[in-house]
């Protein structure tokens, strides 16, 4: 059993605060993504799971042992960098039992662990090859390789395929998620890359300025995100946001067009629509499109509304051309409303 609980954590640099109040729940076997842009805190969480920085405030616990008092190598965890550390002077058969050997397991112990992970990531035939000899994407399935000999109870990864071009990057995504289902470990993995994150999580945990401000699925967070902040994360291109003023019991204007929403005391809402959340419609928002990209299948249309930035993903073969304005109707299911001073979501 390794389940992982992240209990009141807080750290501290000086006077600078990197993470405040961290409160989650890892479940045993589950692949965590920590997603956040540089900065936001989510390595120093993950080294504090680790036991390579000590948190100010709070508890670290893997299954039912309490570890944040603990040393690295007492944790049950192993460790893929973003550098991949693979020794250059060590074939890849002694990289994969380095940590093998440092425990001193025996030798056909140690054999039989390697020739078993190097399997798992398709590089037997490369066992006795030293690191100056490999691709950036050998090298990686072999720092994946050696954190999986160890049989950890826990994964973490830091970025480890950010080093990779973007063909390998896909390859090697499809290629990790599969691995660490059939090796039933428990992993945790940062990113800066949305696209990486939504494609590998079993559930997301999305990290601002020190905090999670939202952790669910990734069809969740993407559909129902609780924050402004991750509806404008979330996406490529992000969510489109305009101001609603409200008009009635659950009735709000939104550029000119009145939308059933919820129903609040405030004043003010803001709107959130996805680009590909929008179809053309004579009763819709009164759109001026600036930019046309063709993207395919679809075209990516830039567009000014009452003023503000939308952008709207359109069927390719729909005629459109700057300066013409078209009119588009959000799909009601697909609407969702912030609070505009504490950019909650409202329901």
């Amino acid at each position: 059993m390794a389940e992982i609980q992240i209990r009141n954590v807080a750290k501290r640099f000086g006077e600078y605060q990197a993470l405040r109040d961290i409160n989650l729940t890892v479940a045993d076997q589950e692949f965590m993504v920590l997603l956040g842009a540089s900065g936001c805190g989510k390595t120093t969480l993950l080294r504090i799971i680790a036991g390579l920085e000590t948190p100010t405030e709070g508890e670290v616990w893997i299954g039912e042992r309490r570890v944040d008092h603990l040393a690295p190598r007492d944790r049950g965890i192993a460790m893929v960098f973003q550098n991949y550390a693979v020794f250059p002077h060590l074939t890849v058969f002694e990289n994969i039992g380095f940590g093998l050997r440092m425990h001193r397991l025996p030798d056909e112990e140690v054999r039989k662990r390697v020739h078993r992970t190097a399997e798992l990531m398709h590089i037997e035939e490369l066992l006795g090859r030293y690191s100056g000899e490999l691709s950036g994407g050998q090298r990686q399935r072999v720092a994946v390789a050696r954190a999986l000999a160890m049989e950890p109870d826990v994964i973490l990864m830091d970025e480890p395929l950010s080093n990779l071009d973007a063909l390998l990057r896909l390859e090697m995504r499809a290629e990790l998620k599969g691995v660490l289902a059939e090796s039933r470990t428990t992993a945790i993995y940062v990113t800066h890359d949305q696209v990486e994150a939504m494609s590998l999580a079993d559930r997301i945990s999305v990290m601002h300025q020190g905090r999670i401000v939202q952790a669910a699925t990734p069809v969740e967070v993407y559909r129902n995100p609780a924050e402004k902040f991750v509806a404008g994360f979330i996406g490529n291109p992000p969510m489109n946001f305009l101001p609603a003023r409200s008009v009635g019991e659950g009735q709000w204007e939104v550029a000119g067009i009145t939308l059933a929403g919820p129903r609040s005391d405030r004043p003010g809402l803001d709107f959130a629509i996805r680009p590909e959340d929008v179809t053309p419609d004579p009763a819709g928002l009164a759109a001026r499109v600036r930019v046309v990209e063709p993207l395919g299948p679809h075209l990516l249309v830039t567009c000014d509304v009452d003023g503000h930035m939308f952008r709207a993903i359109l069927d390719s073969e729909l005629s459109v051309a700057p300066g013409e304005t078209l009119n588009l109707m959000p799909r009601p299911d697909r609407i969702r409303w912030f609070d505009p001073e504490t950019e909650k979501a409202v329901s």
